[in-house]
């Protein structure tokens, strides 16, 4: 039977989800599927199967499981002792920028997984109290959402990663030495960047793949592997990003903010403000403080 693709709703500009601490029935889990986000699973307590690409683990209390986008897997939990778990699924590319070491990538572990074709990482009790305690402050966050809760789960996310790639390289033959994987090339992490400060300016994925030497679908591909957003909807999310600035920090017109952020009709820039924020700009602007 051919994979299940799980899409993924919400909030284009912060690709994060979570599932907290549920107790996971046979009846309600998906038959075998991938997607395009990362997934983080940490095992609470109980029993059961997990089906990795190819591979079946037991699951029990204090395991992480590392599944790389576009992964296909399943979970088989216990009918008698079910698993409960906490999962976080992201886009990559919400913490693989910034990063300010050469020689570390914040997804390592991803990395690690899928070379050596294993995906179960066996916590020690060090790990496994910070893993709880991550997935908990996440928890939180999502349920609270004060100013800042996007950058404080981004914050957290960082720092677990961090502990577990480190206890990737210890479990791993290159020990210390290993200097990690870079996530994406870097013509690919130049493109972003270039998006990132100037979303304004016409962005064409012939002239980006061009700049970059590589064909326009091999471009395209790997953007979305690493952004799990086509280059369209990534600009468009990015200028709205600028617009919702423009329209709370200044006075200015919204079909001239509209110009400046890069549409080229009022129509459009409209539509697609409304389509990534759920109100028109001159709603926005009026509930803002």
């Amino acid at each position: 039977m051919k994979p299940f693709r799980k899409p993924f709703f919400g909030d284009p500009l912060f690709s994060f989800q979570q599932v907290y601490n549920t107790v996971k029935n046979p009846e309600m889990e998906l038959p075998d599927h991938l997607h395009d986000h990362y997934e983080l699973v940490y095992v609470h307590k109980g029993k059961g199967i997990f089906f990795i690409d190819q591979t079946w683990y037991e699951k029990k209390a204090g395991d992480l499981f590392i599944i790389p986008g576009n992964t296909i897997h399943r979970a088989l939990p216990d009918q008698d002792d079910p698993i409960v778990s906490s999962a976080i699924f992201f886009a990559p590319s919400m913490i693989a920028a910034g990063q300010l070491d050469e020689g570390y990538s914040h997804l390592y572990c991803y990395e690690w997984a899928k070379k050596r074709k294993g995906y179960r990482l066996i916590a020690n009790e060090g790990l496994r109290r910070n893993t709880e305690s991550a997935m908990e402050k996440i928890a939180s966050e999502l349920q609270e959402k004060r100013a800042g809760y996007r950058e404080a789960i981004k914050l957290i996310v960082c720092g677990l990663l961090l502990e577990i790639n480190r206890s990737c390289l210890e479990n791993s033959h290159e020990g210390g030495q290993s200097r990690g994987s870079r996530i994406g090339p870097q013509w690919m992490l130049e493109a972003l960047r270039e998006i990132d400060e100037h979303p304004e300016r016409e962005v064409g994925l012939a002239r980006l793949a061009q700049k970059a030497n590589v064909s326009p679908p091999h471009f395209s591909r790997v953007f979305r592997q690493l952004t799990a957003m086509n280059l369209t909807g990534y600009v468009n999310a990015k200028r709205i990003i600028k617009a919702k600035e423009l329209l709370l920090q200044s006075d200015e017109n919204v079909n001239v903010i509209g110009d400046q952020c890069g549409f080229e009709t009022p129509t459009h820039f409209y539509r697609v403000f409304k389509s990534i924020t759920g109100v028109t700009p001159k709603a926005y602007r009026n509930s803002g403080p």
